[in-house]
């Protein structure tokens, strides 16, 4: 009953929000894209022609706010273990980014760009427990991070969202081991209550 609750007000919640509404009305596919948006606006990460990587990108908003704002010179690349329907100009390939072929296969339509950016909105599967979430959310950020290190050009950026609890501070004394500067960000279609920040790592070492 409990759970019944707390689902319906969840529901309700979700379809007043002003972001929802607004990704609806602007044809993003969740309001994830504002999140996105308003990072960009203050730290102007998506520059026109830039070559982009989002990963764990399904279903895609955040593709598509970096195809409508890096232009027609640039590159984005969307991974994730999920399908994705299309959206234009943006290659899509599917598979876990860790896994050696579905890296070679990114390589290889990467064709010897250099990369700008790096970006993750991932987030694991809740199992509930919030010991076992956190470690599966700093371990997919550990991923991220080493991707973004290793295709990274010297200078580009990293965007990651972490939450907080332990291991936080741990995952941001790497990320400042690897950029210049880290950032916290935490936009406001990021809900208050959420644990949810995005670091920002500036300028790859």
């Amino acid at each position: 009953m409990k759970r019944t609750k707390t689902s319906k007000a969840w529901m309700q919640e979700h379809v007043n929000d002003t972001f929802v509404q607004q990704a609806k009305a602007r044809g993003y596919r969740s309001r994830a894209a504002f999140k996105l948006a308003e990072i960009d606006d203050r730290d102007r990460l998506l520059r026109p022609g830039a070559v982009v990587v989002d990963l764990g990108a399904a279903p895609g908003s955040w593709s598509q706010v970096a195809v409508q704002r890096i232009g027609a010179r640039g590159r984005v690349f969307a991974l994730d273990l999920l399908p994705i329907e299309p959206i234009a100009g943006v290659v899509f390939v599917q598979g876990d980014f860790t896994d050696h072929a579905v890296a070679q296969q990114f390589e290889a339509s990467l064709n010897g760009a250099a990369v700008d950016l790096v970006m993750s909105d991932m987030a694991p599967n809740m199992s509930g427990v919030p010991t076992v979430d956190q470690a599966r959310s700093i371990h997919l950020c550990e991923l991220a991070l080493d991707f973004a290190v290793r295709h990274l050009k010297p200078g580009g950026h990293f965007l990651v969202k972490v939450f907080h609890g332990e291991g936080f501070d741990g995952f941001r004394r790497q990320m400042q081991a690897a950029f210049r500067t880290v950032e916290v960000r935490k936009p406001k279609a990021s809900r208050d209550r959420s644990a949810e920040v995005y670091l920002l790592g500036n300028a790859r070492k």
